[in-house]
């Protein structure tokens, strides 16, 4: 999973942090934890477009040779 598992990530992060309202967590702060999500899979992005952004897929296609146009010779 490259951008997928980052895009997953923040969302699940985004999730936890706005969509969730725990009111008896003794000490563990699932809104905090979903802002931690959302950092590292937006860091996990960044880096993927700058790893993977640089390589460029190019495709080669095979060009017929072109023969050369016909000249016209006239004798006398």
């Amino acid at each position: 999973m490259r951008i997928g598992g980052a895009i997953v990530l923040l969302a699940v992060g985004a999730i936890l942090a706005f969509a969730v309202t725990v009111n008896n967590s003794h000490g563990f702060n699932v809104n905090t934890i979903g802002v931690i999500l959302m950092i590292a899979g937006g860091i996990w992005f960044l880096a993927e477009l700058v790893v993977y952004g640089s390589h460029r897929r190019e495709v080669v296609t095979p060009v017929a040779p072109v023969a050369p146009p016909p000249t016209t010779e006239y004798r006398y």
